[in-house]
């Protein structure tokens, strides 16, 4: 989990209980993975036995950082900032211990401090500390200056370093944690309170959780993981861990589980055994949606997965809300059919009702129910030796306007009833 550490850093925590901060902005109503990379540094700072601070940057998010950005953020109106700051210390909340004792965790905000500085003021405080040189020379400077770069983003650097300066004065922070884009904005802050006070603070780095393309996940990025289930559904944040490559997997459980060396080592042998049961992968999943969903929500990511793998009860599909139905089953074939071609006997409703999609006629239709390769809502089709066919409403709806054809071991259809 380590990227960069400043020297120094190990002795101060070798000496004595330190505290420690690392900075969430609220430009998105929720964190996604790659800030949970971070804020896993947190929890295990604190089982140590030291004292985390989670920023909420309710003004630095109002400047938008252009740490890892190619271009300029869109800034947020107020009431939009304190949603989402409202979304993040929810999320906060359940991986940090607030519970009284020397390393019990606090939620700041800079807004806070933000709000009673005047521009003049902080100009002549803070800003006269740190030349425009020094400030040139970050990354996330340099790697904006051929695009573009306003002074707003500019100037977040010094914003952050004061956070950090503000945070030593008069909550004893000695350190400031986050990702590896981050080393700049933080060396600024311990460059600030060298030359504002003379004192020395620290900085530790962790590597940046990156998506297949190599590119980092950011808030404003697309494809991100998100720890909210209204923007990730436990379903595919479930299936995220799950699909982890056996190259990943390894950095990821150690990223972003509590499991102790020796176990980890453990699920590494079996997993090499047998990899294609990827118990590692399984683990992973397990662990980091059960911390972040709980266990209700894993349970019913699990189920989904197994309906996906055709091993779907009609219970377990019925228990599908609709918005998991869908992401199961995303990219199968979909056909509408209406309320009155229910009626029909299902050897017709799968060849003429659906229009030939499943079936294309009504004689292969029979064949395929007769040799018991259809399932309709994890039942199987049958004809009866005597009496009539079923039809096709007698198997039931899934969220009252959904029937699930599959044909054989890996055809799925999704049949949708309209009025």
């Amino acid at each position: 989990m380590l990227h960069s550490v400043m020297p120094g850093t190990e002795e101060q925590l070798e000496k004595e209980i330190t505290t420690a901060y690392i900075g969430f902005d609220p430009t998105a109503p929720s964190l996604h993975i790659g800030n949970l990379a971070t804020l896993m540094m947190l929890v295990h700072f604190q089982q140590c036995g030291h004292k985390p601070i989670a920023l909420v940057g309710g003004a630095t998010g109002m400047v938008g950082d252009p740490s890892g950005k190619s271009a300029e953020r869109n800034l947020l109106d107020e009431p939009t900032l304190r949603a989402n700051q409202e979304g993040v210390r929810r999320q906060l909340e359940k991986f940090l211990d607030f519970s009284p004792g020397p390393a019990q965790a606090e939620m700041v905000n800079n807004y806070d401090w933000f709000k009673g500085i005047g521009f003049l003021d902080f100009l002549r405080d803070a800003g006269k500390h740190i030349t425009i040189s020094y400030m040139m020379a970050k990354d996330s400077v340099k790697n904006r200056l051929e695009t573009g770069i306003s002074f707003t983003e500019f100037s977040y650097q010094l914003l952050q370093g004061y956070d950090f300066y503000h945070l030593n004065k008069f909550r004893n922070a000695r350190l400031q944690m986050g990702g590896s884009d981050q080393w700049g904005n933080i060396t600024t802050g311990t460059e600030l309170i060298r030359r504002m006070d003379g004192g020395e603070a620290f900085a530790i780095t962790c590597p940046l959780i990156t998506k297949a393309d190599g590119s980092k996940f950011g808030k404003s990025e697309g494809g991100n993981i998100w720890l909210d289930a209204s923007l990730t559904s436990p379903y595919k944040f479930y299936q995220f861990w799950l699909n982890a490559t056996d190259e990943e997997a390894p950095r990821l459980i150690r990223v972003f589980t509590l499991l102790n060396r020796q176990t980890i080592e453990n699920l590494e042998t079996e997993h090499t055994a047998a990899p294609h049961l990827r118990l590692l992968q399984k683990q992973l999943a397990a662990d980091v949606t059960i911390r972040v969903h709980g266990q209700e929500a894993y349970d019913r990511a699990v189920a989904a997965s197994e309906v996906l793998f055709g091993k779907a009860s009609t219970e377990m599909l019925a228990n599908l809300d609709e918005e998991t139905l869908h992401e199961v089953f995303e990219g199968v074939p979909q056909v509408e059919v209406s309320k009155a071609e229910l009626e029909a006997d299902i050897v017709s409703f799968l060849a003429v009702e659906t229009r030939g999609e499943i079936l294309p006629t009504k004689s292969e239709s029979r064949k395929m129910i007769s040799a018991g390769a259809i399932l309709i809502n994890g039942i199987k089709a049958e004809l009866p030796k005597d009496g009539a066919v079923p039809n096709a409403a007698s198997f039931g709806l899934l969220q009252g306007k959904y029937i699930l054809v599959k044909k054989g071991k890996k055809n799925y259809y999704l049949v949708r009833v309209t009025a």
